[in-house]
């Protein structure tokens, strides 16, 4: 209860109110309550001054008598939304009617209060008023953040292979179009679906991702498309689905590949006819939705074979997005590196952590089978676990080295380096299996045990093993 009440208090102190009334008293005696209220109050004793007034400031709240002797409420209304579109506006008037409400709220009025005045009711209002305004300023600032978050300059790439999705992705954010994004798994889909969502003048509405691999066969119809009340066991109420939760923005259809045959006409016909049917209903309804979908799956293949309906490929096949893996933009990994380091060693409160050389080259050597969200997951990995403040080779998990170590690439291999390693990991390996007797480990390497003690001088490994 202190916690709402505080709250309240400080959003009044934070408010800025403009009071616009013709008659000194009433409009000094209504500023004195409001102050004594706790809102910060500013009178106008005209049209003109609250007019002059909002060409230079921004204000919360508008509390303005209908009737002026220079102007009427509604003017004003219309002039404070144009300066400010989230400014309320509540209007006073001593000759109320229903014309006049219908009128004020078409304009854009919070509501009106009739005189004389009850300032109880006004005070709750307001309240209504800066509830409503500071709900609004969140979700523009919440937009703003997720605009921001997936522009195309947040995806990390300057190799030429993101070069030339990124001019793909900008030529087509700002049409409609079907698009299908296609990549392995961990290539970033849903970022590049964001992303052309979020750029695109649909940006404002909303983005309804649906993985269709994650969603039970017997629940995704009614996920996708809605049912009403009764049309099966358990539907105890109308419920609207994710096509209808998207209208005049744009759903996400992950793994379309995995989708059921019997499921993929019904979603052939609402892309075709840009309408659906809830389950149970013979309603139509209409939509106005952008559909992006994305596979990693070959659906040609799944077309040949007969699992993917060939005509609804066509439908969701306009213009394709070809994602490339990790292995084929190399040049992007440090980079990539970098942005996750500093991530996490945000996320974690610790010093920034730099990485070494080497460690470096055994990330840009790796093939990424998971690509992008496999390397975030090991960066994170390595900051968790990693005392230190920079990245060394022996913090790369051993499954990366060792792919790496006896790889050969443009760069060179250090043959005999990588031999002991080696060596060294399996003589090890041996000795930890026998409990270090060394006879039967060298038995189990196919070595004598003089040969076998030399190699552990040799490579520095401790006898007493």
């Amino acid at each position: 209860m202190t916690r709402t009440i505080s709250y309240e208090v400080h959003m009044k102190e934070r408010a800025k109110i403009l009071l616009v009334e013709d008659e000194d008293l009433s409009r000094d005696s209504l500023t004195r309550l409001l102050k004594m209220a706790a809102f910060n109050v500013k009178g106008a004793a005209s049209g003109k001054i609250a007019l002059s007034l909002l060409s230079h400031e921004e204000f919360d709240i508008i509390i303005t008598d209908l009737f002026l002797p220079d102007s009427n409420g509604i003017d004003i209304l219309k002039q404070a939304k144009e300066f400010s579109p989230y400014t309320e506006v509540i209007l006073i008037t001593g000759h109320a009617s229903a014309e006049t409400a219908v009128k004020a709220m078409k304009e854009g009025a919070f509501d009106y209060i009739t005189k004389p005045l009850n300032f109880d009711e006004l005070s709750i209002i307001i309240t209504k008023a800066l509830e409503k305004r500071q709900l609004l300023t969140e979700n523009v600032y919440l937009k703003k953040q997720l605009n921001n978050k997936f522009g195309f300059a947040n995806i990390i790439g300057n190799s030429p292979p993101m070069q030339k999705l990124f001019s793909r992705m900008k030529r087509i954010a700002g049409t409609d179009s079907t698009v299908l994004v296609l990549g392995e798994s961990g290539t970033g889909k849903e970022l590049v679906a964001k992303a052309i969502h979020y750029n695109s003048h649909r940006k404002d509405r909303p983005f309804v991702p649906v993985n269709c691999s994650a969603i039970p066969e017997t629940l995704l119809e009614s996920e996708l498309f809605g049912h009403v009340k009764g049309s099966f066991t358990g539907a105890i109420r109308d419920k609207a689905g994710k096509f209808e939760s998207a209208t005049t923005g744009t759903i996400f259809l992950d793994e379309i590949g995995t989708m059921p045959m019997h499921l993929q006409t019904k979603l052939l016909r609402v892309l075709q006819e840009q309408e659906v049917e809830r389950i149970g209903s013979s309603r139509t309804i209409q939509l106005d939705v952008r559909v992006i979908s994305a596979t990693n799956l070959n659906l040609e293949e799944e077309v040949k074979k007969g699992t993917f309906r060939e005509d609804l490929f066509y439908r969701l096949n306009v213009i394709p997005i070809i994602l490339p893996p990790l292995r084929e933009r190399k040049e992007d990994i440090l980079a990539l590196v970098k942005h996750f380091i500093e991530k996490n060693c945000t996320d974690m409160k610790r010093p920034l952590m730099s990485i070494s050389n080497e460690a470096l080259e055994m990330l840009e050597t790796y093939r990424w089978p998971g690509n992008v969200r496999e390397l975030e997951n090991m960066v994170e990995r390595i900051v968790t676990l990693t005392d230190g403040d920079r990245i060394m080779a022996h913090d790369i998990p051993s499954h990366i080295r060792e792919e790496v170590q006896t790889k050969v690439t443009e760069r060179g291999v250090d043959l005999v380096r990588t031999v002991n390693e080696i060596e060294k990991k399996m003589i090890c390996d041996a000795l930890s299996l026998t409990n270090g007797v060394k006879a039967k480990a060298a038995a189990m390497l196919k070595l004598n045990r003089t040969t076998l003690v030399e190699k552990m001088r040799r490579l520095g490994i401790d006898s007493s093993h």
